[in-house]
């Protein structure tokens, strides 16, 4: 079969995906080993029956709902094609914004920055990519977590990120960071939608936290001023419907300049806080 007869039938098989003809590309192009563009440049290129049989057994994991991610290993976020596995949360478009509004902030040329429950290391290496004169401290429970985003930092050869295992502030040496920063576990234990979809196939450990999805941001904003320069920020990443709750704990905490933001779908996805030390 060409690339686009194989394509075709794949796709109307693969219609319960929300993106069927994006994901069989994708599936095809990593098989053959070519780029995302090769499907589109070359159509009428014959896919040898190895290829072709290899290509079906993807997709039909893909059909009961595994990530692409997942099935290809890897994940394209901000600039860079990061390295994923079910060990760690596949990075989403949506967390960019957190990258965006660090970015944007007014911080020291030389700025120290910890990344909390780092996964692949998505947000941190960004931050390091586009600011190499940042110090990057990244850090996530899981071991597994840890040794996947060293393998990303060693892609992109980055030497101003530092990486380790650590259950939130627990084994961070005492110092303070000019800027904190975190996309945590903020998902509802009883929440329909860990059973449906491609999060059926993530580890709950980085989706769920608490009755209520507070558990961990509650944790990040009680003891992250600790943790913190004077004048420090702290960004959050949390549900479309926790920006209230959310500038609510950083207020609580003490933090000031207290915004959030919205995502691309206008939904409320990341909050800001300011931390100014008490006067004497």
């Amino acid at each position: 079969m060409t690339i686009a007869e194989l394509l075709q039938s794949a796709t109307e098989a693969n219609h319960l995906s929300d993106s069927p003809r994006l994901d069989c590309e994708l599936l095809l192009c990593f098989v053959l080993g070519v780029s995302a563009s090769y499907s589109k440049t070359w159509p009428e290129r014959q896919v040898s029956d190895d290829q072709s049989a290899q290509f079906n057994a993807l997709l039909e994991r893909r059909i009961t709902g595994e990530p692409v991610a997942y099935l290809i290993g890897s994940q394209g976020f901000w600039s860079l094609d990061l390295e994923v596995s079910p060990a760690t949360l596949i990075p989403r478009p949506e967390t960019e914004l957190l990258v965006e509004v660090a970015l944007e902030l007014s911080l020291p040329d030389q700025a120290s920055v910890l990344d909390l429950g780092t996964g692949t290391g998505a947000i941190a290496l960004a931050l390091a990519t586009e600011r190499n004169n940042w110090k990057v401290c990244a850090v996530d429970l899981q071991q597994q977590a840890v040794d996947l985003a060293e393998r990303n930092r060693q892609r992109y050869q980055l030497d101003n990120i530092r990486l380790f295992a650590s259950n939130w502030f627990a084994a961070i040496p005492a110092q303070h960071f000019d800027l904190i920063v975190s996309n945590p576990p903020y998902i509802e234990a009883n929440d329909p939608h860990l059973s449906q979809g491609d999060v059926r196939f993530e580890p709950a450990s980085a989706l769920v936290s608490g009755d209520d999805g507070l558990d961990d941001l509650r944790l990040v904003c009680a003891q992250g001023v600790d943790y913190l320069a004077d004048g420090g920020w702290l960004l959050l990443e949390h549900g479309f419907d926790q920006g209230g709750a959310v500038r609510q704990l950083l207020e609580q905490a003490g933090f000031t300049s207290v915004t959030t933001h919205s995502d691309l779908n206008d939904l409320e996805r990341l909050t800001q806080g300011r931390y100014k030390f008490p006067s004497a």
